[in-house]
């Protein structure tokens, strides 16, 4: 590991720390969404985008959004709540950002792969894995499919997500990789799991005060009177519909 990755790693035990979370327990990320004032909203987007952060600086306090892809599964979306929790944090002179989180990208944008590198350490501590692993099982490529989804759902993470980090850990080589990274569904049920975490969900699921937010950018003059009605109508609110009826009789 180097030295970019160790403070990586450091940052997820930090936030870990911060939020009242040990280094072995999951983490219910709609709990911690709401106990951070982080809004954050489900919504169908493109494919290669993960969804998106934006941090709004105030006088008092920044103000924080998260936009997450529910075309994706449900597994790989707390893996972009994750990845985007780093670019409100600890991404310095931090805006906005589109994400394309997993794919980690060394080569690509630095604070992506940043975020990939931190979401992996914050989604699946490396304590908690190994505590999840039985002894008969400690050895490189000794891990089983059943003690793969055992993890992956106690941490509901995608498959993707915990093969990476079991990769990196050296607990699994690439050809082990590729041999537990397909028919997820079909040997989830075999081994009598539920298979929700592997199918997209959440949308339109908006956790956080959205018509507040809606609200104060509108009082700004960030947002126009009909960019303002309009974000109230993507939460099912018509104004229209609470138009005063004036009698005049």
């Amino acid at each position: 590991m180097n030295r970019r990755e160790r403070k990586l790693k450091q940052f997820a035990a930090e936030f870990r720390r911060k939020n009242g979370l040990n280094e072995n327990e999951t983490i219910r990320l709609k709990s911690l969404l709401l106990k951070n004032n982080i809004l954050t909203v489900f919504l169908p987007l493109s494919e290669d985008l993960s969804g998106m952060a934006v941090k709004m600086n105030g006088s008092n306090s920044a103000k924080y959004f998260i936009l997450v892809n529910s075309n994706h599964t449900i597994g790989r979306q707390h893996f972009t709540i994750c990845h985007e929790l780093y670019h409100l944090y600890y991404q310095e002179n931090f805006v906005s950002e589109k994400s394309h989180a997993g794919k980690f990208d060394k080569d690509g944008d630095p604070e992506e792969y940043n975020a990939d590198v931190f979401a992996s350490h914050l989604l699946l501590p490396e304590n908690g894995v190994y505590d999840m692993i039985p002894d008969k099982e400690w050895g490189k490529n000794k891990i089983t499919l059943p003690t793969i989804l055992n993890i992956e759902h106690y941490f509901s993470c995608s498959r993707n997500a915990l093969l990476n980090r079991l990769l990196k850990m050296g607990i699994i080589d690439l050809k082990r990789y590729q041999e537990f990274n397909h028919d997820k569904i079909k040997n989830a049920l075999l081994c009598g799991f539920n298979i929700d975490l592997y199918k997209p969900g959440n949308k339109g699921l908006i956790i956080g005060n959205y018509g507040n937010m809606a609200k104060e950018l509108f009082d700004k003059g960030i947002v126009s009177e009909s960019a303002y009605f309009s974000l109230l109508e993507d939460i099912g609110i018509d104004l229209s519909d609470f138009d005063e009826k004036v009698d005049y009789e």
